[in-house]
């Protein structure tokens, strides 16, 4: 209980949870569209997403100033490429921040002569950037452990295992590309928090490029995408050993 009071307590906790509920209820809502019976639940439904979304921009309004002290240390790391990568990311979650703040005044009345649906897509591109950097750092991190576990004598003599255990395979697939797969399995298994980041990146690319129409879906997928990313951040938030460094 005091886990789930201290979690909840926290500004990012009550993020995490209302951004569940916000794509649980647009997952529920694809899946009931059909459904003539439910017509109710789902006006209920829509209702709720409604609700969450508008509180998770509350919730976000000092983020801005996060992103860029963020930004500010993450150019200090001594790795080029991360240094690149996570700066990059930053400097765009910071620009998606201050548009989403640009949306929630207008929907509260504070701010009136602007284009939403500019500024929503200005949003969408700046999310989509700093995804795509986010990704990039996570490919660069496995390719890093990959080659830690090339190196890695025990690591061969299992992947050699692997291989004499499994002829088939090797007379079927490209027997480099089962190492290459072996390696990344094993180096996915070692480091957790970099599989969970790069799976919730991954599902969270979905949303942007969904409304950018680079790669249209359907609300079902992104309700589905944005729900899976959402559980992994609430793991992450309350498990902080599985959320990834730096």
């Amino acid at each position: 209980m005091d886990a789930v009071v201290k979690f909840t307590n926290q500004s990012q906790g009550r993020d995490r949870i209302f951004r569940a509920t916000q794509y649980a209820c647009a997952l529920s809502i694809y899946l009931l569209r059909n459904n003539s019976e439910r017509k109710d639940l789902v006006a209920k439904l829509k209702s709720l997403e409604a609700v969450m979304s508008s509180g998770r921009k509350l919730f976000r309004l000092g983020n801005t100033v996060n992103s860029i002290d963020a930004a500010k240390r993450t150019m200090r790391l001594s790795d080029r490429v991360l240094c690149l990568c996570l700066t990059a990311a930053n400097i765009n979650r910071a620009l998606y921040f201050i548009c989403d703040n640009v949306l929630w005044a207008r929907s509260v009345g504070l701010i009136h002569n602007i284009d939403k649906e500019r500024w929503s897509l200005n949003a969408s591109r700046w999310y989509f950037l700093s995804l795509v950097m986010n990704l990039t750092r996570d490919v660069y991190v496995i390719l890093q452990l990959m080659l830690q576990k090339a190196r890695d004598k025990h690591c061969r003599q299992k992947m050699d295992q692997h291989l004499s255990e499994n002829p088939e395979v090797a007379e079927v697939v490209v027997p480099q590309l089962d190492a290459f797969l072996f390696l990344l399995l094993e180096s996915l298994k070692s480091d957790p928090a970099v599989a969970l980041d790069t799976l919730k990146n991954a599902c969270d690319l979905f949303i942007p490029l969904d409304r950018l129409g680079i790669y249209q879906s359907n609300a079902g997928v992104v309700g589905f995408c944005g729900l899976i990313s959402s559980v992994i951040g609430i793991v992450t938030l309350t498990q902080p050993k599985l959320k990834v460094k730096p």
